[in-house]
């Protein structure tokens, strides 16, 4: 028996284990809601081993049931023929696609995959509330809260006898499987995302990581011949089964959604020739139309010769007359839906909610159109413990069971995801309202062993699929080595030059106000935050430089910024969230919220703004060493490093272009090499090397041309000229490609450099025009190897592979 103190505690132990794992879930039309943490009730949601068979085989049937409808209203249509289904419940709805009329899927069924919003009455007796079977979200969450429950309260598992999730799993595999094209033994599966900003991104993510399937984005996939391809760094790839998880209209911008941005034009075609599987079908969105729920009883008659086993809650589609006599008399005591979800809102509204005139405003909207609308009846679901801000309170819930049917029938889930609403008096439960998830545990009559990952190895992938990068992943992987490089790069410097300033027994002489003048303008121009320090009115900004540096640091909206390039990243790391490992999310996690905090402008407002420069370069560093330890040394690496490398070269230059060209006195240039030195962590190294005064020489010795310096430019070149060879490419082509070429040019102009003649200028000369030269050249060379390297794998269009 736990106390209130064990499961208080236990409830923390939760929340911060969800949140070091990166579980979230977006909300849509709220900046706070992106990347919200995802919340898990600690008490979970009990089907009696009793009561779970009456449940399956009801789901079972129901699932047969809405496979029979859907293929029928894409075929024959023998229920609007017979009279059994009205015409306007099918053609008034959105999701009925004209486009998809006899379309098949190889498989012995259509609809692979299903899922049954249930809610349990106070009486008992189990009442299906929605079905959804466009993208059915939720089983990867289940999953997650499985996990997660398991190592936080183990021992109930041990004695209540808790019936695992990973049946399903091996079940979904194999009903992907089943609907590949001409029954190809070992199909290419890829699970379609509309991208980071969807509200379950996460999931994705994490199913594809689960089930090892390949995640992508419609730009992803290009159509040709009729047959679905995959952009990969070593060429296009044939796609055989795609698990989309977008809705239905965003698929094909060529036949339905002519503005989708997300979808892969054509694919509808390469469907309708049997070349490429779809789960769910494009079209199946018709099936979540509320309006089919009062004709299921007599539709289960007529194709199943059954009653259903769990009956639908009492609903009413207004486009019979009888029907809306009975909703708009009865209105204020209904949850009223539209047969189809409004993009910009909700469909479903709780009608006794609603003020007089909303009401009327409501009535005057179904009058109008009232084939698309529907009364439901409110079910008085019955509620269940949950613990709510530390004390254990009744919430209603919603519990959402999972069905996959294979060529042997279908499966349900063991189990699923619950929710309950956010406040006790909500009508509507929804994770957009911010409600909150529970573990659906279905008890077992006989001991169950803990497992939630998959038993069975999967076949062995065809070797063409191993080590075969996604070009949207590899573009992301790259941009996420940039922006790592960029964020260390620019916080480091912006840390030194605020140090310099900020230093309090720094003698004020002129080579020392002149050295801070020259580091805030060589910061704008580093930064390319203009017109900062550098530009129009910068002379106020010179004299009284904190408010500017501030806007520097913590600006996210200023290009430029380091917050800027942050969130940058941020969104980087995101795309291709399924690559990081636990510990990475912990830091990724404590840098985001490092830049949450607000650094009021005050006396001591640059201490906290260097502390928070000092967090983030140590946890940037952090999240660098992790990704060594843990990311496979494969094309996801190279790409890293590749990026890495590229923006480490092209700061460096930067930064010796705006601080070490332009001529000064020797004090002044004694602090600004010193500055450079401080700025990319060599100073240790320049007097270990070298024993002696920092000269321009040297320290241009030690950052241009010293190979065992990780942070030289010879460094950075060597590794990329190792990174580039590796890059896939035609095997039948014996010339250089064009970026080895670059990388070529620019190791050539290092080893011909003469170190003696960078250092050279006339008394006369304002700035030192030889090493002025040579760093605008090798910038030119390597400032275009990221533009080969994009039109080669990450925009190309290249033959497919044999």
């Amino acid at each position: 028996m736990l106390s209130a103190d064990e499961i208080s505690g236990r409830d923390e132990d939760m929340m911060r284990l969800l949140k070091e794992n990166g579980v979230t879930y977006n909300i849509y039309g709220d900046p706070a809601g992106l990347n919200r943490p995802w919340t898990l009730d600690i008490i979970p949601f009990l089907v009696s081993q009793e009561e779970w068979p009456v449940i399956e085989a009801g789901l079972l049937q129901r699932a047969r049931l809405l496979d029979l409808i859907l293929a029928d209203i894409y075929g024959e249509r023998q229920l609007i023929r017979h009279g059994i289904l009205p015409v306007d419940v099918v053609y008034s709805h959105a999701g009925f696609l004209r486009p998809c009329s006899g379309i098949r899927l190889p498989g012995a069924r259509h609809l692979v995959l299903y899922a049954a919003d249930l809610a349990r009455s106070k009486d008992g007796r189990i009442w299906v509330v929605n079905d959804r079977t466009q993208a059915p979200s939720g089983s990867g969450y289940a999953l997650e809260n499985r996990t997660a429950m398991t190592r936080v309260m183990p021992e109930l598992f041990e004695g209540l006898q808790v019936r695992h999730l990973s049946p399903y799993f091996h079940a979904l595999r194999n009903g992907l499987n089943d609907i590949a094209p001409h029954g190809r033994p070992n199909p290419r599966i890829v699970i379609l995302t509309p991208g980071s900003s969807n509200e379950t991104y996460f999931e994705h993510s994490y199913l594809s990581s689960y089930l090892g399937f390949t995640l992508v984005q419609g730009n992803d996939l290009i159509v040709k011949d009729n047959h679905v391809w995959l952009k990969t760094m070593g060429g296009l790839e044939r796609v055989d089964v795609i698990l989309r998880r977008m809705d239905d209209i965003y698929c094909d911008p060529l036949e339905l959604k002519e503005d989708s941005q997300l979808g892969v034009p054509g694919l509808l075609q390469a469907v309708r020739s049997g070349n490429v599987s779809i789960a769910n079908p494009i079209g199946s969105g018709i099936l979540e139309n509320p309006g089919l729920m009062p004709f299921l009883q007599p539709i289960a008659r007529y194709f199943l010769s059954e009653d259903l086993l769990i009956p639908t809650i009492a609903s009413w589609w207004c486009g019979q007359p009888k029907e809306l006599d009975y909703v708009l008399a009865h209105l204020p005591s209904l949850g009223i839906k539209r047969i189809y979800r409004s993009p910009t809102g909700t469909s479903s509204v709780d009608a006794a909610s609603l003020s007089a005139r909303q009401l009327s405003d409501l009535r005057d909207r179904i009058k109008a159109h009232p084939s698309l609308w529907v009364g439901q009846e409110k079910v008085d679901i019955a509620s269940s413990p949950a613990l709510i801000k530390g004390k254990i309170e009744s919430r209603r819930v919603l519990f959402r069971s999972f069905l996959v049917g294979t060529s042997h029938g279908y499966e349900a889930m063991a189990g699923g995801l619950c929710r309950t609403p956010s406040g006790d008096g909500n009508f509507i439960i929804s994770n957009q309202t911010g409600g909150v998830s529970k573990d659906a545990w279905v008890l077992s009559p006989e001991r169950v062993r803990i497992l939630t990952v998959l038993k069975e190895a999967p076949e062995k992938p065809e070797p063409d699929y191993i080590d075969m990068l996604p070009s949207h992943a590899a573009e992301n992987l790259f941009w996420v080595g940039r922006y790592t490089e960029r964020v260390l790069g620019n916080a480091r410097f912006l840390r030194t030059v605020m140090q310099f300033v900020a230093e309090g027994n720094k003698l004020i002489t002129e080579p020392t106000r002149q050295t801070e003048r020259s580091l805030l303008v060589a910061l704008t121009r580093y930064s390319y935050t203009y017109p900062g320090f550098a530009g129009e009115g910068s002379e106020g900004k010179l004299g009284h430089p904190w408010a500017e540096l501030r806007d520097v640091l913590l600006n996210g909206d200023r290009a430029g910024s380091l917050k800027f390039n942050f969130l940058q990243f941020h969104r980087a790391i995101h795309e291709v969230r399924e690559h990081w490992s636990t510990d990475t999310w912990r830091v990724l996690r404590i840098m985001d919220e490092e830049f949450r905090q607000d650094i009021p402008l005050s006396h001591h407002g640059h201490l906290q703004m260097l502390r928070t420069l000092d967090n983030l370069i140590t946890f940037i560093v952090a999240f660098i060493g992790l990704n060594r330890e843990s990311i496979s040394r494969e094309q996801g690496w190279i790409l890293l490093d590749v990026g890495r490398k590229i923006e480490t070269s092209l700061l460096l230059i930067t930064l010796l272009r705006t601080t070490l060209v332009a001529r000064s006195g020797d004090a002044v240039e004694y602090h600004l090499q010193q500055s450079v030195l401080m700025s990319n962590e060599s100073l240790v190294n320049y007097r270990y090397k070298y024993r002696m005064p920092i000269t321009l020489g040297l320290v241009l010795d030690l950052m241009l041309f010293d190979p065992n310096n990780p942070r030289s430019l010879t460094y950075q070149v060597n590794r990329l000229k190792v990174y580039l060879k590796n890059l896939p490419k035609n095997p039948a082509v014996y010339w250089l490609t064009e970026y080895e070429r670059l990388i070529l040019e620019a190791d050539t102009l290092l080893k011909l450099a003469d170190k003696n003649e960078l250092t050279l200028a006339g008394p006369a000369d304002k700035e030192y025009r030889v090493l002025n030269d040579f760093l605008a050249k090798m910038y030119g060379l390597l400032s275009g190897i990221p533009d080969v390297i994009s039109k080669t794998y990450f925009k190309h269009e290249l033959a497919p592979k044999i």
